[in-house]
């Protein structure tokens, strides 16, 4: 007989668990174990968030709701839904132990400050995911935007300015101009697949060429003549290099941390709260039956792709502005990432199932894995093997969910 548990009880109990690692961080915070680093701030941090979040559902949780089962079955499903993220859990408890420092807050927000425009450009490239397409363009444009929006925005004084007798513009205007141009090839990704019918792989390769080839002949365009372009204002460069609340040994959050979570929001709001939203999850889901439900199939495929390449843009001008410069090779692979964060995250190859939240981990697994592997000095050739590994178990994992879904 299965045993099962009411959600109330439930989140009561998650709740609990969360506040005993929050008081035992506190407890360790004042022990100062100095061989534990800012392990007791983490976990009063991650304490805190489960407590938070637990708390809240158990708020709004009520004795009808249906009860939580714990049984053979329900185990095997939560270890399918989470062998990726458990695995990482494990590879981060063996790296803190191989490399105690590890556990410091300056790589925590080291990681998040390397996720924020890798989560913008998983973000846009979802929508492609969801009606299960792809978006092959994505690295392309981001090196684009990277390249015209740094073009633009060099100081007055640097040797080798791209345009010498340019102007100093106002800082939004060139990067309106690089996200208004990426967004002109997203329509155009948009028109092959909705009015040709062509599958995105092709539309977005074939763009991904024609993009490369155009940021290209930008890039050597004289005087610069495919030179890495430098100098860039400050202005510009405090857009992905500012830290808020930077003092004594606290390294600072970097800008690039909000910027990613106010994306984050007005996404989970599109496709949460918006009709477009609801009809992209309907076109991913049954195409059919969304066009009998009346959704404008045509309207709805052209503007997934140009908020994707909108959105490829942002990440790319952040980039840019993160770097102080940028090359036209700037981008490169960067959608086969984001396409692999998306699944990781649970976004489904079949399309119509997708969630913010899930594609916020997926890309935290990717950073996380990355930045610890390079943390303890394994070979980057072996970094390829094991996301090589991850990316096959996560679309082996999502083929298998579908295949017993039908």
């Amino acid at each position: 007989m299965a045993n099962s548990i009411s959600q109330k009880s439930y989140y009561k109990t998650l709740t609990g668990v969360g506040g005993a690692v929050l008081l035992l961080g506190a407890v360790l915070y004042f022990v100062s174990i100095k061989t534990l680093y800012d392990l007791p701030i983490i976990m009063m941090l991650v304490g805190l968030w489960i407590t938070a979040q637990n708390g809240y559902k158990f708020s709004k949780s009520n004795d009808s709701a249906p009860e939580i089962v714990f049984n053979a079955k329900a185990f095997n499903n939560f270890i399918t839904n989470y062998a990726i993220i458990i695995a990482m859990v494990v590879l981060v408890l063996i790296i803190c132990f191989l490399q105690p420092r590890f556990m410091q807050v300056r790589v925590v927000l080291d990681i998040m400050t390397q996720s924020s425009t890798k989560l913008i450009i998983a973000l846009g490239i979802c929508f492609t995911l969801i009606i299960a397409g792809c978006d092959l363009s994505a690295g392309r444009i981001v090196g684009l935007a990277a390249v015209i929006s740094t073009s633009m925005l060099q100081t007055a004084d640097y040797g080798n300015r791209f345009f010498p007798d340019l102007a100093q513009l106002p800082l939004f205007i060139p990067i309106i101009i690089a996200i208004l141009i990426c967004m002109c090839f997203g329509a155009l990704n948009g028109f092959l697949v909705a009015q040709y019918e062509m599958h995105p792989f092709i539309a977005t390769l074939a763009t991904s060429v024609i993009v490369y080839g155009s940021c290209s002949l930008y890039f050597d365009l004289p005087p610069n003549n495919s030179q890495p372009i430098g100098g860039v204002r400050p202005d510009f460069a405090a857009l992905g290099q500012t830290k808020f609340f930077q003092e004594g040994r606290f390294p600072g959050i970097s800008i690039l941390i909000p910027i990613a979570a106010v994306v984050t929001v007005a996404i989970w709001f599109v496709l949460n709260k918006t009709i477009f939203g609801k009809n992209v999850y309907a076109l991913g889901g049954n195409r059919e039956a969304a066009v009998v439900a009346g959704v404008n199939v045509y309207a709805t495929n052209l503007f997934i792709f140009i908020l994707a390449a909108g959105l490829y843009g942002l990440a790319g001008v952040l980039e840019a502005a993160r770097t102080a410069g940028a090359t036209n090779q700037y981008g490169m692979g960067y959608e086969l990432d984001a396409i692999a964060a998306c699944v990781v995250g649970g976004v489904s190859l079949m399309g119509g199932i997708a969630t913010v939240s899930g594609i916020i981990a997926g890309v935290f697994v990717f950073t996380i894995i990355t930045y610890g592997l390079q943390f303890i000095s394994v070979s980057p050739m072996w970094q390829q093997v094991i996301k090589g590994v991850i990316i096959a178990t996560a679309v082996a994992i999502d083929m298998g969910k579908y295949r017993k879904k039908n």
